[in-house]
């Protein structure tokens, strides 16, 4: 196929678009799908049975579709499944599912995954995403779409970031986070609103009013962090704060991080 590189190295098996292109020194494994338009720039390595969806284009020495990090993997088939128009830059990894977390690693479309970030197995990650330089996320975690997490930082397994949520950099998240929330600190903190994106988005002023008066609540109000989401419920009209009770009172693995 003339979008091959001589030096590529493409397993039998590999379903391979006529559109997409692979660069030199890439290794493209038999259970592999690259669909139209997907680019693998040079010394790329997919394998596993990966699906890798329309546009995305993957840079040098990524390694998508490995085995995962989990000492329970007895070599089960399980998968990694990438959307499409993804950015998958230098030294990217991501790893297959595993049997116990439902065996699908799964990736929306329209994400950008900056150099050494690493996407562990049974993790979710929704669309039009940024997870920065050498972040790390954790198996089992979901990431709602819209989520950036900082450079250098770190998600806890089985954590859950809600929509349009921003971590800032070298943070640890070991607890879930309320869709639009802005987490700092070392050890993370839920120190107030995505503001900033929410105004980017063109969020209502009335729904960020809304927001803001919920977000007080939940630091203030009587009772425990889920009492107060619940009523929140019955006290706005904004599809917004709907979102952040509807994902407080969803199950979790994890608590929640709660403001200060």
């Amino acid at each position: 196929m003339a979008g091959i590189h001589p030096s590529a190295v493409i397993e039998d098996g590999a379903q391979i678009d006529p559109s997409a292109r692979v660069g030199p020194f890439c290794v493209v494994g038999p259970n592999v799908s690259l669909a139209a338009d997907v680019e693998l720039k040079s010394h790329v390595v997919v394998t596993g049975q990966t699906q890798v969806g329309a546009g995305t284009v993957i840079f040098p020495f990524a390694v998508i579709g490995e085995i995962p990090q989990d000492l329970k993997f007895k070599g089960e088939a399980t998968q990694l499944i990438i959307g499409a128009r993804n950015r998958i830059r230098e030294h990217v990894t991501m790893n297959c599912g595993t049997e116990g977390g439902g065996g699908v690693t799964r990736i929306g479309d329209d994400n950008l995954f900056m150099a050494g970030c690493h996407i562990a197995h049974d993790a979710v990650i929704g669309n039009r995403c940024v997870i920065v330089n050498s972040v790390a996320i954790a198996g089992h975690c979901i990431l709602e779409d819209e989520v950036i997490v900082g450079g250098l930082s770190g998600v806890h397994q089985f954590v859950r970031i809600g929509r349009g949520a921003i971590i800032g950099a070298v943070t640890m998240v070991t607890n879930d986070v309320i869709p639009h929330g802005l987490v700092q600190a070392p050890r993370g903190e839920l120190d107030g609103l995505n503001l900033v994106g929410l105004k980017r988005r063109g969020v209502a002023r009335s729904d960020i009013t809304a927001l803001r008066a919920a977000f007080q609540m939940l630091a203030q109000g009587e009772g425990t962090f889920q009492s107060r989401a619940r009523r929140l419920a019955d006290e706005t009209t904004s599809d917004y704060v709907r979102e952040i009770v509807d994902f407080v009172i969803a199950d979790s693995d994890r608590h929640f991080l709660t403001p200060r």
